[in-house]
């Protein structure tokens, strides 16, 4: 499996689709609401959320996981 989780529009929807995945993760209404649910399960498995803009561009990236490049500081 990959080390992603992505939310991304589809539709009237917003939807979580995992990395190496058929299926998405969920559905749900609201961008917030997808967001709040892929971080819990980026949290819980240690992988990154890649946040998506309607037009599909990525807006944001949050790394919940062994980051390759952590920050220095």
């Amino acid at each position: 499996m990959g080390n992603q989780i992505h939310v991304v529009r589809n539709g009237n929807v917003w939807k979580l689709k995992q990395d190496g995945c058929t299926r998405s993760s969920g559905v749900f209404d609201h961008q917030y609401q997808a967001i709040e649910r892929g971080r819990q399960i980026a949290i819980n498995q240690g992988k990154e959320l890649t946040i998506h803009a309607m037009d599909g561009h990525i807006r944001d990236k949050r790394s919940y996981g062994n980051d390759p490049y952590p920050p220095k500081g």
